[in-house]
């Protein structure tokens, strides 16, 4: 058993020897990281063509192991644990990853680039299934379901329960539009995805020990359910009647299943047979779900298994190990039983007692609804045994075929029903074509590689499909490694590639089908080689000719030989002027009877086409004719080849140029030589010729392109340096250009703080200036203001003295007025008194009396003057006074408007 080692590996083999045939276990793959820690691996998933899978580890690493090109390629680090993998159906190149932190996310395996990221879980999800339509992906936890739309990636619904009720698993039944939804209180329920309408449950049985269910596994075509859980009985239900039809009892060492996996066939049209049971010991083992016999297992109790995944083509299994390892088993070197067809549908009378053993497992069936007990009538019931004859006939050994089939009977049941059950046909074929499945002697073919002959198929047939195109290489290259004319045939492709479309899943049995076909329908057919079989297209016109001579004369008048409207029909198989189903009928005529029922079948689509052809008169009609699809009843084609098989006279009919059929030779494929070696070996030297030419032509055209791209890998490199330079220098100038306008900023502030600082030192002159000014003006004023207070105390003083000199004056006016008028102080006192009796009286005695008395008068009129001028001295004065009153006013308002002033300015 070989050991890879991905380690930090990006990408690599998978396995450096090729496994040796009989292997189970092709390669186990360990990842250690650093210290020789092991990196386990947690979940692995298939893609639908069963080829490649992925598989993640609890460092968040997803890799793709591509088993047919023996290659693994690391394409995502998600940085954390994942709980589930799927891969998308639509587009083949997305994946779906369910990681630790609840989330969703689809991955681009060739870009490695992230689609989409879906959230919405509460807990860890722990199974993904998407839909055959590749539209819808249901992912389930322990809380929760729910419904996605991968092309929007947008959540559509939602499945929430009861908290006492959880989830065990909700995934799309194959092939239909229903959603299967189980729970941990064993309810099942089935749900239609558009509208979420349940379409039914199935039954909880009543009777027995509950099993809890954990495991679920649903065949291909989506018609049985095996389930199984906490313990060792398996439910097996039918979802069309929604019946359990049967109670499947494992081992004794069976306590627990942890999975359950269908192993799908070729031949078993998805109604798998062969279910494997993941126990808890790490035990898977796959057993037969109608004989119940254990078939084989995988896994130990030293190398228990963790979870297992079954590619879908039934070649591989898949198994991640307990130490955390992935093994890759080979389903057809774990047994040879399930490359046997199934069970005869025709059933083989024994006489004796059934010999199976049923020691492994034990059967017990329990029907749903409860049935009464029926009261006995007393009578004995009458078996009666079918015995075979005695004895046993030549023609019965004849019809004898592989498997207990019978091909009397079989060419009855399809002269019955014009055809083979779709279900069986690939069964009855292998059993008709006698296969002897040399898979030694195949694997030896397919060991040389691809013939150099199809190495550019892809150029002359354009096929869409990857998958078929390469199975068609296969093919044809080990055809043309088992004889080397098949190397040379230009139409052998037409030949082979029906049966690769339909054997796609199986190469080893398209490649024995395309082989028995050849040595047996396509007797003589190389003997004319490289021309059309022409003894084998004059059988077919001579047919023609005793049965329909008109038809055979119009062919021939409009110049259209046999090479156009017989041979389209034989080196294509009639895949060009039939659909699928009809093409399928009709060789379910041809593999059941002689050979020669091919070039029956030729003239009776001519004679079938009879009215079509005879309204054709141009070449090109025909040619077109013969190569497209025409409307045509296929039963009444094959009726009539019948009927020219019956009715063709013995010396025309091909059956006696045409040996019986032979089948391939068990061990060793038979040597093929019914070819002109001579003219092979001609075209093969000639062909090689021309390919060492090619090679030549090729290895200079090589040259030459190496000398262009290395000139041109100059030129760039040249150009890319002379881009570094060219960056370089922009970077350079940047920078340059970034300090000139740094050094401009600083240029700029120095020259503002410049201006600000001249701005301030001009404002400071100013109120240097001001204040200078100010202090001039302060003291000018002070000067003036002491002046004036000199002034003003002057002028006081002058005033006083003037003030004192009148009142000396006025007292010495009144001393004078007084000595003068002291003779007349009786007449005085008397006017003096008078008043207060009549004061006109006095004014008239005092009149009567200046006048008399002329000194009196001039005194009195001095006295008067005097009184007057020192009067007007005084107001005078007082107005002096108010007025240099006012100035000091004045001087005190102007003094607090200038200290006020002051303040301003500073």
């Amino acid at each position: 058993m070989e050991v890879t080692d991905i380690g930090n590996k990006e990408e690599g083999k998978i396995w450096h020897r090729k496994p040796t045939p009989g292997k189970s276990v092709l390669v186990t793959v360990v990842r250690t990281a650093q210290q020789a820690k092991t990196v386990r691996f947690l979940h692995v998933a298939f893609d639908t063509t069963g080829d490649s899978f992925l598989a993640g580890d609890h460092h968040g690493n997803i890799y793709v192991f591509d088993i047919s090109r023996n290659r693994f390629r690391l394409v995502q680090k998600t940085g954390q644990a994942c709980t589930s993998l799927a891969f998308s159906l639509r587009r083949t190149t997305e994946f779906l990853v369910a990681l630790a932190d609840y989330t969703i996310k689809c991955f681009d395996k060739d870009t490695k680039q992230l689609v989409s990221w879906m959230r919405g879980h509460e807990g860890a999800v722990s199974s993904i299934s998407v839909h055959s339509s590749g539209r819808y992906a249901i992912t389930t936890s322990s809380d929760t379901a729910q419904l996605w739309d991968l092309d929007t990636f947008q959540r559509k619904r939602k499945l929430n329960i009861r908290q006492s009720v959880g989830i065990q698993r909700v995934f799309f039944l194959p092939l239909s539009n229903t959603i299967l939804s189980c729970f941990s209180d064993d309810s099942i329920f089935a749900w239609e995805s558009d509208t979420l309408f349940c379409k039914y449950q199935l039954p909880v049985p009543d009777c027995g020990p509950r099993i809890f269910y954990k495991a679920f596994a649903v065949t291909r075509d989506g018609k049985s359910l095996a389930a199984g859980g906490r313990s060792n009985l398996l439910h097996l239900w039918c979802l069309d009647t929604k019946q359990l039809l049967r109670v499947i009892q494992m081992p004794t060492q069976v306590r627990t299943v942890r999975q359950l996996e269908f192993l799908p066939d070729s031949f078993d049209g998805g109604a798998s047979q062969t279910l494997g049971v993941l126990s808890q010991d790490g035990v898977m083992r796959f057993i037969h779900i109608h004989t119940c016999k254990l078939l084989f297992h995988v896994g130990s109790h030293d190398e228990s298994i963790t979870t297992v995944a079954v590619s879908p083509n039934g070649r591989h299994i898949v198994a991640i190990m307990d130490n955390g390892s992935v093994n890759i088993y080979s389903v057809q070197s774990l047994t040879q039983e399930l490359n046997k067809p199934p069970p005869s549908q025709v059933a083989v009378v024994s006489g004796g007692e059934a010999d199976q053993d049923f020691s492994n497992l034990k059967v017990k069936v329990r029907s749903e609804a409860v049935q009464r007990p029926t009261k006995s009538s007393g009578r004995r019931t009458q078996v009666k045994t079918l015995r075979p004859p005695a004895g046993t006939t030549a023609e019965d050994k004849e019809n004898e075929l592989p498997a207990g089939l019978n091909k009397k009977r079989l060419v009855a049941l399809l002269k019955a029903f014009g055809e083979y059950p779709a279900k069986y046909r690939m069964f009855v074929w292998r059993s008709l074509l006698c296969l002897p499945e040399n898979h030694a002697a195949y694997s030896s073919l397919t060991d040389k590689g691809l013939h150099s002959a199809f190495l550019t198929l892809h150029e002359k047939y354009p096929i869409k499909s990857h998958k078929l195109l390469r199975g068609l290489q296969r093919v044809l290259s080990a055809l043309a490694h088992w004889a080397a004319i098949f190397g040379e045939v230009e139409y052998l492709p037409l030949v082979a590639f029906p049966f690769v479309k339909l054997f796609q899943n199986n190469p080893m049995l398209c490649f024995e089908v395309v082989a028995t076909v050849i040595v047996n329908w396509c007797q003589h057919w190389f003997e004319y080689f490289p021309n059309p079989p022409l003894n084998i297209l004059n059988m077919a016109e001579n047919v023609l000719a005793h049965h329909d001579k008109e038809l055979l004369q119009h062919l021939v008048d409009c110049g259209v030989t046999s090479q156009l409207f017989v041979w389209p029909l034989l080196e294509t198989f009639f895949s060009e002027v039939l659909t699928r189903d009809e093409w399928l009928k009709l060789f379910d005529n041809i593999f059941s009877n002689h050979p020669s029922f091919l070039l029956m079948a030729c003239v009776a689509y001519i004679i079938c086409c009879r009215e079509p052809l005879l309204l054709c008169s141009q070449k090109q009609d025909f040619e077109y004719f013969f190569h497209h699809r025409n409307n045509m009843d296929v039963g009444a084609m094959v009726k009539e080849a019948y009927q020219l098989m019956s009715s063709t006279p013995a010396d025309i009919h091909p059956r006696a140029m045409l040996s019986d059929f032979t089948p391939l030779t068990k061990g060793q494929y038979p040597v093929f030589n019914h070819y002109p070696e001579f003219i092979v070996e001609y075209q093969s030297r000639e062909k090689e010729k021309i390919r060492l030419q090619e090679m030549e032509y090729l290895r200079e055209r090589q040259e030459v392109s190496a000398m262009r791209a290395d000139f041109l890998r100059r030129l760039y490199y040249s150009e890319e340096q002379r881009r570094n330079i060219l960056s370089q220098e922009e970077e350079r100038l940047t920078q340059q250009r970034a300090k000139l306008a740094a050094m401009k900023r600083e240029l700029k502030v120095k020259e503002l703080e410049l201006l600000d600082t001249t701005r301030r030192r001009f404002l400071k002159h100013q109120q240097d200036l001001r204040a200078s000014q100010l202090q001039r003006l302060d003291q000018e004023i002070s000067r003036k203001m002491t002046l004036y207070d000199q002034e003003t105390a002057a002028a006081v003083q002058d005033l006083e003295v003037r003030q004192m000199e009148m009142e000396v004056q006025r007292k010495q006016l009144e001393q004078v007025t007084n000595t003068l008028l002291t003779p007349y102080q009786p007449h005085l006192l008397h006017s003096a008194l008078l008043p207060f009796v009549c004061l006109p009286s006095i004014l008239l005695c005092q009149m009567c009396f200046c006048i008399s008395n002329p000194f009196f008068l001039f005194l009195s009129v001095s006295l008067d003057r005097g009184r007057a001028q020192l009067d007007s001295s005084e107001r005078e004065l007082l107005k002096e006074i108010r007025e240099l009153r006012q100035k000091l006013a004045a001087r005190s308002h102007f003094s607090v408007f200038r200290m006020h002033l002051g303040w301003v300015i500073i």
